[in-house]
């Protein structure tokens, strides 16, 4: 890692589309912060319950702690002095806040480590992502394997009844492998797209 990185805080962002492996990325990240006896806090919203309520879970079975928060700025509740490291997965659930958030830590000198999808169902950029990966001095984009062809998948194609879910259904729907794939661009299908 560059010396910038040792002496001052930063933002790394982990983004792409479902089954990338960006919260084992993250918790690849953070497991490397632990060993090297950094304080870290990890965040997770509260709506993702797919593996419990306190925990950060890959699709491929990896896990770690984190504090189910509903808004960014809950952060500050259990903000430590002593915090070098703040990770927040499925940052696309939070509140258009965390871009202050992570810029006040970042600057009193916090690594702050995010992963989130980039884009929604439909294809479009997801809540505050954007203003995120904007901000970001890294980041890291994730592809997964088409479900359709074989190729690189950069979008999450949402399944209602084994058919693509229509662009006016709702934008927040929490599920796995049961409801979603990864798609590449030519294979992804949003009905009813205006």
């Amino acid at each position: 890692m560059d010396r910038f990185f040792e002496q001052q805080g930063h933002v790394e962002l982990v983004c792409g589309s479902m089954f990338s492996g960006k919260s084992e990325e993250l918790i690849r990240r953070v497991r490397r912060a632990q060993i090297a006896r950094q304080q870290v806090m990890v965040f997770t919203h509260a709506i993702d319950v797919r593996y419990g309520s306190a925990i950060i879970a890959s699709h491929s079975g990896v896990n770690l702690e984190a504090r189910p928060i509903k808004r960014a700025a809950e952060v500050w509740d259990y903000w430590n002095e002593n915090v070098n490291v703040v990770a927040f997965d499925e940052a696309q659930f939070f509140d258009w806040e965390i871009a202050d958030v992570v810029a006040q830590l970042a600057q009193r000198g916090v690594r702050v480590i995010i992963a989130g999808l980039d884009t929604d169902f439909r294809g479009e950029p997801f809540g505050p992502m954007p203003i995120l990966m904007a901000q970001a001095e890294e980041v890291d984009k994730l592809t997964a394997i088409c479900m359709v062809c074989g190729g690189p998948a950069s979008r999450t194609q949402r399944l209602v009844n084994g058919e693509p879910a229509a662009y006016d259904d709702p934008l927040v729907v929490v599920g796995a492998n049961e409801m979603y794939e990864a798609r590449c661009r030519r294979h992804h299908q949003v009905p009813r797209r205006k």
